[in-house]
C-alpha cells in the first residue's frame, strides 16, 4: 500500500508524543508538549497500511522555527522521511521564512540533500523557504482546517 500524508490537527498531538521516542535527536519537550494549539505549529505525519509510520513537526519557539522528524525503524530508508520533508517544506514556506534542525553525523547528509546548511560550525541546520504553490496529496482532507 502506498505512503498517505495527513496534517498534524491538536487533537492529533497523542502521535507526536508517540513518535517523539523514534527521532534521531533528543526533541526537547518544549517542542512537543502541548502541539498543535497555536498557530506557530505545523506538522504532518505518514501512514503506511492504516499505521502512523512517521511524523514531522515544527514549532516556533524564541523566534526560531525548529524542525523535528521521526521514522519507525522498520521503516527508515524506504522513503517516508524523503516524502514527509517534501511536503514540509512546501507547507512550511507559507508559515515560516526559515526553519532550523539539529543533526548529528548520521543524518547530516540527508538534509543536505534538500538544501539545509549549517549553523556557524554548529549541529544545526537552517533552510530558507520559499514560498510557492503547495501541491498536496488528494487525501480527502480539507487542508484549510489543519489546526483545530
Amino acid at each position: 500500500m502506498s505512503l498517505e500524508l495527513y496534517f498534524l490537527r491538536s487533537s492529533e498531538q497523542k502521535i507526536v508524543a508517540d513518535m517523539v521516542k523514534y527521532a534521531r535527536l533528543d526533541a526537547h519537550q518544549k517542542y512537543t508538549e502541548f502541539y498543535g494549539l497555536t498557530t506557530k505549529d505545523l506538522g504532518l505525519y505518514a501512514l503506511k497500511d492504516n499505521c502512523v509510520v512517521g511524523a514531522i513537526w515544527s514549532r516556533k519557539i524564541d523566534g526560531v522555527p525548529m524542525l523535528n522528524m521521526a521514522v519507525l525503524p522498520e521503516h527508515r530508508q524506504s522513503g517516508v522521511a524523503s516524502s514527509m520533508l517534501e511536503q514540509f517544506l512546501l507547507e512550511a514556506g507559507e508559515l515560516y521564512e526559515e526553519v532550523q534542525i539539529q543533526v548529528n553525523d548520521t543524518t547530516r547528509g540527508f538534509y543536505e540533500k534538500f538544501g539545509f546548511e549549517t549553523l556557524e560550525n554548529s549541529s544545526f541546520l537552517i533552510k530558507k523557504l520559499e514560498k510557492k504553490a503547495i501541491i498536496r496529496p488528494s487525501d480527502g482532507y480539507d487542508p484549510r482546517r489543519w489546526m483545530d
